[in-house]
């Protein structure tokens, strides 16, 4: 059964033609029923392509209670913008006056007799949630106000507007705005102050702060940092400093210095992950510094050449010490990465050894008489470093780069006995897990978007495909895999990263579905096992692995590593956004709820939480052409989810979507350009 919007020319007014909802096009014949019923008029106008409108023509106006009360109650009219631009412009002015925004779709309530607006409003969910009441709930209490109240209609219709846009919907929504984005502007310059250089103790990476400190550098808050300069500082810390591996590449977990030079020698996955990631959105955010490309190329051929087993996945960790020579007893911290003077005169030119004093070489050394390398300044190498560089890696390795086969020493016994052709190397962690890997994937997929390198992403992939393929037992995700046997159940972390390193790998890639629908499964699990429906929030484990457990926690406190709640909260906005599936957006909302308390009183505890507050807040939709999204996949749009369409109104390169409304079709790259920075810096 169709209305009669069936036989209108517009795509936009047919698409609503198996609505339950009694619709009219906007004519006279409308207008007249209107006023002769006494029905208030509501006035929906929206545009083919947006997104939002499609939305709410699924949900709410394909809800029979709803088509009900609006045909018995109201005189519905559905209007497409691009046919009557002049209404649109009217009414839009009228939503605007009276919420301060405005966006589509545009839902109006009119005074049959004058078309005056009474109320307007975008998108109504069928139920409560948002901060937006039931779009019943509103049907019923506007029509209560219509027939009950006449003369203040008429004589404070201004007023009265805006008294119920504030009680309806504003009122509150309004509060949790401005509280939001003072709890944001908080936990932003907590973090920045936990990421300025410090003159005493041990330098960690931190990178969940960093990643905070550098999303709230597009804001225009009021701090006494200068945020960019300290995100920007942080990175030269790393890319520069002796906790980077110059000659091999890839990342130490820490320095026992405040000035980044001695490092604690462990090389954690969980932290090359993190820090490429950063990097590459460094790079993005305007801060094109060579030492940033050189030491993300550097990890990648690190992990490719000593991290990354034969069948795809990465490897978990490598050890601090390493034995001098097969007879030694103890290995020594550092062994394999330092360099004596000596050595250096030897191995080295005059020239190049002159030259390599751009770094912190000197006769006595930095570390227990050997020289840690760390460099002096940034900007692009010399060629004669780079040349020295490489001379120092065939030491150590034995072999170039160009031509390196590494296997992994497992053990002790097996980097004493096997014969290396060069130093004896650190041993590495072989096993697999998931959530470490995931944060690995996550930085390539991102470094791949920003670098434009083809072998970025093709380690990521490798790596999630392994896990897709081997990580389920009887339909349960497991954690670890140790020489293809997969075990343990996963836990908040393990779903967490994983959904977002699928996620990210779509958006380097967004015409490649299959991480999606992964994604969605793997999150169907986690919601199903793992969350919390009395408190909000994922618990560490799941519903049937934790009986010996005297409480079930629930991650929120960021580390080494982020919160796995932090994580799972922004994915469920990003799925939200690529899905239309808005249940997701409940479970975002009830999770920031739960830590809510937390982001107040601790907000240094938890960074990821805040970058989740991020994403809820100023969460981005982008549909262009495959052309015109790969163009932006390199900028720095952290809250930015990309999806590929051909079907774009004429004359338009692309839509943006902000939360839950859709702008204008963008009518050239500049337009779009503004409009998505724009919605990324709604605070």
């Amino acid at each position: 059964m169709t209305n009669r919007l069936a036989e209108a020319k517009s795509l936009y007014l047919r698409k609503h033609a198996e609505n339950p909802i009694d619709w009219w096009s906007w004519c006279d014949e409308a207008l007249a029923t209107a006023r002769a019923q006494n029905k208030p008029i509501f006035l929906s106008i929206g545009y083919s392509s947006c997104h939002w409108c499609t939305v709410m023509e699924g949900e709410a106006f394909s809800d029979i209670a709803i088509a009900d009360y609006m045909n018995a109650n109201f005189l519905p009219i559905k209007v497409d913008r691009e046919e009557r631009p002049d209404l649109d412009s009217i009414y839009m002015q009228a939503l605007q006056m009276m919420s301060g925004q405005g966006g589509w779709p545009l839902n109006v309530f009119l005074s049959p007799e004058d078309l005056v607006p009474f109320y307007a409003g975008t998108y109504f969910p069928v139920d409560p949630r948002y901060g937006r009441p039931g779009f019943l709930q509103v049907l019923q209490a506007l029509r209560r106000y219509y027939d009950t109240e006449k003369a203040e209609l008429q004589q404070r219709k201004a007023l009265i507007i805006e008294s119920l846009l504030t009680s309806a919907v504003l009122q509150d929504g309004t509060t949790d705005e401005l509280e939001d984005h003072e709890l944001l502007r908080q936990g932003w310059e907590t973090s920045t102050a936990v990421i300025t250089p410090s003159q005493s103790g041990n330098s960690f990476p931190m990178i969940p702060y960093a990643e905070l400190a550098l999303r709230g550098t597009r804001f225009n808050f009021e701090s006494r940092y200068d945020g960019k300069q300290v995100c920007t500082q942080r990175g030269l810390d790393l890319a520069l400093g002796g906790i980077y591996d110059h000659v091999g590449g890839g990342f130490h977990r820490y320095t026992v210095d405040a000035t980044w030079t001695v490092p604690h020698f462990e090389k954690m996955l969980y932290d090359n992950g993190q820090i490429v990631e950063y990097i590459a959105s460094l790079w993005s955010a305007g801060v094109e510094e060579a030492a940033f490309e050189r030491a993300v190329a550097g990890t990648v051929q690190w992990l490719k050449r000593e991290m990354t087993a034969p069948e795809g996945y990465f490897y978990a960790a490598q050890d601090a010490d390493s034995f001098i020579d097969p007879t030694a007893v103890e290995p020594e911290e550092g062994a394999f990465y330092v360099w004596s003077y000596g050595e250096l005169q030897q191995l080295l030119t005059p020239e190049e050894l002159k030259e390599l004093e751009q770094f912190t070489v000197t006769p006595n050394g930095n570390f227990e008489g050997r020289n840690v390398l760390q460099r002096r300044y940034s900007g692009q190498l010399s060629a004669t470093v780079e040349m020295a560089l490489s001379k120092l890696f065939t030491a150590r390795y034995g072999v170039s780069s160009e031509s390196l086969d590494f296997p992994p020493a497992r053990n002790n016994q097996e980097a004493k006995t096997t014969n290396w052709p060069g130093r004896i190397p650190s041993v590495t962690d072989t096993k697999m897990i998931v959530a470490w890997n995931s944060l690995m994937i996550s930085g390539l997929a991102r470094a791949a978007g920003v670098f434009q390198e083809p072998l970025y992403l093709e380690l990521a992939a490798r790596a999630a495909n392994f896990i897709l393929e081997n990580q389920f037992v009887d339909g349960r995700f497991q954690r670890l895999n140790y020489q293809g046997e997969p075990t343990v159940l996963a836990q908040s972390e393990d779903y967490a990263f994983f959904i977002k390193a699928l996620l990210d790998l779509q958006a380097s890639n967004p015409e490649h579905k299959l991480w999606l629908e992964k994604a969605i499964a793997i999150q169907d699990e986690f919601n199903e096992f793992l969350w919390s429906v009395e408190l909000g929030g994922y618990y560490n484990t799941s519903s049937d692995s934790s009986q010996d457990l005297i409480v079930r926690e629930r991650s929120y406190a960021d580390n080494a590593t982020p919160s796995a709640n932090g994580i799972a909260i922004a994915n469920l906005v990003r799925l939200a956004l690529l899905t239309d599936n808005l249940d997701y957006l409940d479970l975002a909302e009830l999770g920031l709820k739960a830590f809510r308390s937390v982001m107040h009183g601790a907000p240094q505890a938890c960074p990821s939480l805040f970058t989740a507050l991020d994403w809820y807040r100023n969460s981005t939709l982008i549909s262009s052409t495959t052309e015109q999204i790969n163009s932006l996949i390199p900028k720095f749009l952290p809250t930015a989810v990309f999806t590929v369409t051909s079907d774009l109104p004429e004359g338009s390169v692309g839509l943006v979507c902000q939360g839950l409304k859709c702008l204008a079709p963008a009518e050239s790259v500049e337009h779009l350009l503004q409009q998505v920075e724009k919605s990324q810096n709604r605070g």
